[in-house]
């Protein structure tokens, strides 16, 4: 039975992701930092090694994943998913609190986790595994005032095509889906309107959180001899294609 781990799976995106891998019969490994919402999601998933732990700390992530090795004998995937954002603000205005919180968890979590899913795959037998990094739409266009979080979705990017070209050898594949517009909990506020690039507010279109989880479920089920280097699910009249 394959086995993915997956970050920031006490809600949302995460949340939606564990229940379909779940439901595709594959062990999944519940990371995050708040165990009673983890334990929800694994209520909700029919099951789930709960991983209980700070993505922005080595150590934690060590024993997370050496946790998950001892339960599923390997890890053949990582859904690097963990995330968080700030208050809109312009750079100047931005505090140093909010730039280090943002980089510590979007891109220093995403980057440990990488880390230690890629040192498994490459030692385990049969050899190899899948890395899948949350992007975001703020990967290719920011939103007004997002300095912290459009800089460490872009620099993602950066992560997703080092992991890929570095994984050649050892049967690693990474891709990286980029997201627009889930309706989860962090993205209702767009359904009553968010600062738009020409100063206005405007009420956004969302779409199911499911139909995510489909598309993570779609990336990871290919054989490594295949990869989606990169996706871009969102909603379909979401303002993305000219943004600003």
């Amino acid at each position: 039975m394959n086995s993915i781990l997956i970050t920031g799976a006490g809600s949302g995106i995460g949340r939606a992701t564990a229940v379909a891998f779940a439901e595709a019969g594959w062990n999944v490994g519940l990371v995050g930092r708040r165990r009673e919402a983890l334990e929800e999601t694994a209520r909700a998933a029919g099951g789930g090694l709960v991983l209980a732990g700070d993505v922005t700390k080595a150590e934690a992530v060590d024993a997370i994943f050496a946790e998950a090795v001892a339960v599923f004998g390997r890890v053949d995937a990582l859904f690097n998913n963990a995330g968080r954002g700030s208050r809109p603000r312009t750079i100047d205005e931005t505090p140093l609190e909010d730039w280090h919180a943002v980089l510590d968890v979007n891109l220093t979590g995403a980057v440990l986790c990488a880390r230690a899913a890629f040192a498994q795959m490459r030692k385990q037998s049969p050899q190899g595994g899948r890395i899948i990094n949350n992007g975001s739409i703020s990967a290719h266009a920011p939103r007004p005032g997002s300095v912290p979080y459009t800089v460490t979705k872009h620099a993602i990017t950066g992560l997703t095509k080092c992991l890929s070209l570095d994984g050649r050898p050892f049967n690693i594949a990474c891709g990286q889906i980029d997201i627009g517009n889930a309706l989860t909990e962090m993205a209702a506020p767009m359904t009553k309107g968010v600062p738009q690039a020409n100063g206005t507010i405007a009420p956004e279109p969302t779409m199911d959180v499911g139909d995510v989880a489909k598309a993570v479920l779609m990336m990871a089920q290919l054989p490594l001899a295949s990869n989606v280097q990169f996706m871009t699910v969102m909603a379909t009249s979401m303002p993305f294609i000219g943004r600003g």
